[in-house]
C-alpha cells in the first residue's frame, strides 16, 4: 500500500505546468513537510527517494540544505545584526610600501602588513581589545592581547566558503612569520586546519545548540570572545578588484581596505561598536594605522631586504 502511494505520487509530480499559477496549493504544503524533514532530522532533500527529488521540478529549481559552510555564515550574521556598527573611512597612502615590498622575497600581502599594523594600532588603543557583553550585566572586556579574526575563501567539499584564521600576538611577531602562517591557512586542507575544524564541529551541532554557543560567547564570556572570534577581524577582498562597504561581525572592530591605486592610495575602514567607542578614537586610530605602515611595518621590511641582500653577497 505504501508502494503504490509512491507511485502516485511519482506520477502527480511528472506531470508538467503550464505556469507557476497553475500549481496546485497542496504542493506548497509538501514542499514545507520536505523542507522540515529534511532541517530537523538533517536528511538532504537529494538524497531522498524519487518523489521527493521531483517536487521542486514544478517550480523550476532545487531545494537545497544549508551546507556547513553556508551555517557559520548565518550564525554569523544573526548575532552580527545585534551589533549597532558604524564605519569610519580615511583615504592614506602606502605609496613607500610597495616599492620594498616588490624586492622581499617571498612577497608579502597586503593582508599581513594591515593586520601587523591593525595590531600594532590595537597596543595603544585599548579600546580596540575591548567587547562589548550584556549578560548578566552590561560591561566592557578588555583582552590583554590582539587576536586577528582574517576571513579567507577556501573550497570544502565542492563549494566556496568563508573560514576565519586566527593570529595570536600578531604585533609580536614578525611579519615573515605571519606571512608564512597566512599561506599556510590558504593552501593547507580544510581538515587539516585546527581553527577550521572548530568551525565546522560548531556547524554540525543542531541549530538551538549552535545559537546558544554563539549566545554564550558573544553576551557572556569575553575571554571566549576574543579568543574563538577575534578582538578585531579583517575582511578584505580588493585583489578581486572590489570592496565592502560594511562588512558585518560580531567582534568589536572590523576593518577593510578597497583597492590600492597606482600612487599608493587606498581607502581604509573601520567598522566598529559604537557601545564600545565613539568615532573619534577609531578616526585617531585610523591616522595611527598609516603612521605605523609608513612606519614600524616599513622599517622592518627594509631590515628584511638588507638581510637579504647580506645573505645574497655571502653565498
Amino acid at each position: 500500500m505504501a508502494s503504490s502511494r509512491l507511485c502516485v505520487a511519482f506520477v502527480v509530480c511528472e506531470q508538467p505546468a503550464k505556469t507557476v499559477h497553475s500549481i496546485p496549493f497542496w504542493q506548497d504544503f509538501i514542499e514545507i513537510a520536505l523542507a522540515l524533514a529534511g532541517r530537523f532530522c538533517d536528511i538532504c532533500l537529494d538524497s531522498l527517494d524519487c518523489r521527493v527529488q521531483r517536487v521542486p521540478l514544478m517550480w523550476g529549481g532545487r531545494t537545497l540544505s544549508l551546507s556547513l559552510p553556508r551555517r557559520l555564515v548565518c550564525d554569523l550574521v544573526h548575532f552580527a545584526h545585534k551589533v549597532p556598527t558604524v564605519p569610519v573611512q580615511r583615504l592614506i597612502n602606502v605609496g613607500a610600501l610597495d616599492p620594498v615590498r616588490a624586492q622581499v622575497l617571498p612577497r608579502l600581502s597586503w593582508c599581513t602588513l594591515f593586520t601587523k599594523a591593525m595590531a600594532l594600532v590595537s597596543v595603544e588603543f585599548p579600546e580596540l581589545r575591548r567587547a562589548y557583553l550584556s549578560f548578566p550585566w552590561a560591561r566592557l572586556y578588555e583582552h590583554p592581547e590582539s587576536i586577528a579574526s582574517v576571513a579567507m575563501e577556501r573550497r570544502y567539499e565542492g563549494e566556496n566558503g568563508v573560514f576565519f584564521a586566527h593570529f595570536v600576538c600578531p604585533e609580536k611577531r614578525p611579519l615573515m612569520d605571519l606571512e608564512t602562517e597566512l599561506r599556510h591557512f590558504k593552501t593547507e586542507p580544510v581538515t587539516n586546519v585546527p581553527d577550521f575544524q572548530i568551525c565546522l564541529s560548531i556547524c554540525r551541532l543542531p541549530l538551538l545548540l549552535r545559537r546558544f554557543a554563539w549566545w554564550y560567547v558573544t553576551h557572556f564570556r569575553g575571554y571566549r570572545k576574543a579568543t574563538w572570534l577575534g578582538t578585531f577581524g579583517v575582511s578584505v577582498y580588493s585583489s578581486l578588484g572590489a570592496e565592502s562597504l560594511h562588512p558585518l561581525s560580531p567582534v568589536t572592530t572590523t576593518m577593510n581596505y578597497g583597492v590600492i591605486q597606482e600612487n599608493g592610495d587606498v581607502q581604509v575602514r573601520l567598522i566598529y561598536d559604537h557601545r564600545v567607542m565613539d568615532g573619534a578614537t577609531v578616526a585617531r586610530a585610523l591616522g595611527r594605522l598609516e603612521q605605523i605602515l609608513n612606519g614600524e611595518i616599513l622599517t622592518e621590511m627594509r631590515a628584511l631586504l638588507a638581510k637579504a641582500e647580506v645573505v645574497g653577497r655571502v653565498s
